[in-house]
């Protein structure tokens, strides 16, 4: 198995390094980092977590139509219902075997039609009332790369 002693391995200055290896070793009891780590889809064994974020994929204004909710843009969602008729779709989940999540914080969501994507499963096979004038949490959740979303109302009328 190739391990790299990564206290003995430095970049050099302004360049990007690229580690390949079956196990890559810290020696400290801190590992600090600053940026972005793309993991690509592979997994993260035994973490604990402590004081972490979630990226909000800030939608605005719905405008009518078609409102696609892109969980590579972040897991967390907000949007406005504000103009005719909207029809949601929900894109890029993660593959069958893993399981995504979509959080959305829904302002207004009743003020028009809103359309969900026909693989959400609600509880009692119909959607949740949404709010005319107020703020509805909803979270879908997928197991099987969306062939089918599980839609709960995690809050109506927040106030």
């Amino acid at each position: 198995m190739s391990q790299i002693n990564v206290n003995e391995w430095v970049p050099a200055s302004g360049t990007t390094s690229t580690i390949t290896a079956a196990t890559v070793t810290f020696a400290a009891t801190t590992v600090n980092a600053s940026g972005t780590l793309a993991l690509a889809d592979n997994i993260v064994s035994a973490p604990k977590f402590k004081d972490y974020s979630e990226v909000v994929n800030a939608i605005g204004s719905t405008g009518g139509g078609t409102q696609d909710f892109d969980l590579t843009l972040g897991n967390t969602a907000t949007a406005t219902v504000d103009t005719s008729a909207n029809t949601f779709t929900f894109s890029n989940p993660p593959a069958t075997g893993t399981a995504g999540t979509l959080t959305l914080i829904l302002t207004n969501g009743a003020s028009q039609t809103v359309n969900w994507p026909a693989a959400v499963d609600w509880p009692g096979g119909a959607a949740p009332t949404l709010t005319a004038s107020g703020t509805d949490i909803l979270t879908f959740l997928t197991i099987d790369a969306g062939t089918i979303w599980y839609g709960f109302a995690s809050g109506i009328g927040m106030a």
